[in-house]
């Protein structure tokens, strides 16, 4: 399975634990240059899944209330 494919059935909690773990990488330093922009490339990639689990979750409960309001 590729990376993509993988990232598509990423979970928003596994998304966020793994940007967590990112950002703390990032911000403890004492990496290479090489090494950061892989992780903040990681750290777009996950940002991005779960800005879309959250724009999901918020779509799902607008659909709700226009059906209680109807």
């Amino acid at each position: 399975m590729s990376d993509e494919k993988k990232d598509e059935q990423l979970g928003y909690e596994p998304a966020r634990a793994e940007l967590a773990a990112v950002v703390e990488r990032l911000e403890a330093g004492g990496i290479s240059l090489a090494e950061s922009l892989a992780l903040w490339e990681r750290g777009e990639q996950l940002a991005e899944i779960c800005q879309r689990w959250l724009d999901g979750a918020r779509a799902r409960i607008d659909a709700a209330r226009e059906r209680a309001d109807a």
